[in-house]
């Protein structure tokens, strides 16, 4: 893959764009008011302050026996170190990144996955969230960790970006496509990728073979205000806008672990039984895609 870098507008810190719609201005003042513990905590742990879920088997011999004083401090350090491992998922399929290239992170958070592929893949990172209080966070993080000219966060909507046509190596949406119609979201990520660039995303989205939205993937919604696509949905809005999967990867097995051991943690929010009940009925499916900009 050739290097790109992405070239934008000159950046003021002042400036925070109007929401296009007043969906997006409900979406701005849910994060930026949102302070979960469950959020925090983990990301207290090392610094990574993620705004997904994780992925793999749980180490019970690291958690220790429950009575234990400091079992819960181990538990919480066990979510973070699966919601770690899913972003390292999520960065082993953006193929072959040169350190002088540059990625874009539509839906940011707090910048977690942001400073991963920083510190992993050695090149810049662009993050976009509606959120002024995300981006102000991610940014002060950066600038703690001295990596500010490397990864950057800007409050923008992910469906027109300030990016350069064709400028970004690659791009991903980690758990923030159901904010956004998808047809408009991989026509934003096609207008950006370079051709043969990778797009990726992992995300939530109801099975077509259940035949509609399940309860528990609408209390999903409710909860998170949000829209939870189907599988099919993104399938054909990638084939519009001119991506091409290479890997669909169903990941729901993997993500159970995560959530029956957040269950029994001091972070519940009241949403576990939800995720926990649809991802074993078959109603809800967590996946990874990975497709090519052609």
């Amino acid at each position: 893959m050739t290097n790109t870098e992405l070239t934008v507008a000159p950046a003021t810190t002042a400036f925070i764009p109007s929401p296009a719609t007043p969906y997006q201005g409900d979406i701005a003042r849910y994060w930026d008011h949102e302070a979960r513990p469950v959020n925090l905590r983990l990301g207290d742990v090392d610094g990574l302050y993620h705004h997904h879920y994780g992925i793999g088997d749980v180490d019970h011999a690291s958690l220790g026996d429950p009575t234990d004083s400091g079992y819960e401090k181990k538990l919480i350090a066990e979510l973070h170190r699966l919601e770690s491992a899913q972003t390292d998922i999520l960065l082993d399929h953006l193929g072959e990144i040169g350190r002088g290239d540059t990625l874009v992170d539509a839906g940011c958070g707090r910048g977690g996955s942001m400073v991963m592929a920083h510190q992993r893949l050695g090149c810049k990172v662009e993050g976009v969230t509606l959120s002024a209080k995300q981006a102000e966070f991610a940014n002060g993080r950066a600038r703690e960790l001295g990596i500010e000219d490397s990864v950057r966060a800007r409050v923008c909507n992910m469906l027109g970006t300030p990016f350069e046509t064709g400028g970004a190596a690659a791009s991903w949406n980690n758990e923030s496509s159901m904010y956004v119609d998808l047809h408009d979201l991989f026509a934003e990520h096609s207008r950006v990728l370079a051709v043969g660039g990778r797009y990726v995303t992992i995300t939530g989205c109801w099975n077509p073979r259940y035949g509609q939205p399940s309860k528990w993937v609408s209390q999903i919604n409710a909860h998170f205000e949000c829209n939870i696509h189907s599988r099919r949905e993104y399938m054909r809005a990638m084939a519009d806008n001119r991506l091409v999967p290479q890997a669909v990867i169903d990941l729901t097995p993997a993500t159970l672990p995560y959530w029956e051991l957040r269950a029994t943690s001091s972070l519940v929010t009241g949403i576990e039984e939800a995720f926990i009940n649809s991802y074993k009925d078959g109603s809800f499916q967590y996946v990874l895609i990975a497709a090519d900009r052609v």
